[in-house]
């Protein structure tokens, strides 16, 4: 298992007309972030190459699971890793699914599915701090939607994390009101509303 990473929220502050690329030390302290990166969530390191650009920013919805989520069994689910990182690239660079890079697997365990030896679902774990973990990744390939592949490996994912005592959250961008609905179904409430911010070295 990777290690992980702490998250840390930067406040919106104010952005040069016409600027999309902001210029940064090489190493920054993570409480001065708020004064370069407008109204930026998400995963925030001390460390910088010396631009990095915003390539999205949107809202979303931080939702988290009200009480334990029951473990799931199932044989067709197994673990990912760093063999698998090609395919599951491929899954999460479909059309629909939200931001995903071979980090992850540093951060968190992941897990899929595979039919026909071809890897069609998977969900894992990203961002923790004390007491809680993120659902992140779950994505199903466009041929097999409508199964309820991307419920089971959330709830699966979501178990995992209860058998170690801490409770599961995740993100949403708002538009999604399939995957908000889902996780409602699956024992998820409503925590805030966030601001995500997709950011790329350049």
């Amino acid at each position: 298992q990777g290690t992980r990473r702490s998250a840390a929220g930067a406040e919106p502050a104010a952005q040069p007309p016409g600027s999309s690329t902001t210029k940064v030390p090489e190493s920054i302290p993570i409480q001065q972030l708020k004064a370069i990166t407008p109204a930026c969530s998400g995963v925030i390191t001390n460390r910088f190459s010396p631009a990095f650009t915003i390539d999205k920013r949107a809202d979303g919805v931080q939702m988290v699971a009200d009480g334990p989520c029951p473990v799931i069994t199932d044989p067709r689910i197994v673990p990912l890793g760093w063999d698998d990182a090609q395919a599951m690239l491929d899954l999460a660079q479909l059309p629909q699914h939200g931001p995903f890079t071979l980090e992850a697997l540093r951060l968190g365990r992941f897990w899929g599915i595979r039919l026909d030896g071809r890897l069609v679902a998977m969900a894992g774990e990203r961002l923790a701090v004390p007491g809680m973990t993120e659902i992140s990744g779950v994505c199903t390939h466009p041929d097999c939607r409508g199964q309820g592949l991307g419920r089971l490996m959330s709830a699966y994912v979501a178990g995992e994390i209860t058998t170690r005592g801490e409770q599961p959250f995740l993100l949403a961008w708002t538009t999604n009101k399939v995957a908000i609905d889902l996780y409602a179904s699956l024992g998820f409430r409503l925590r805030r509303t966030v601001e995500v911010a997709i950011v790329r070295v350049v």
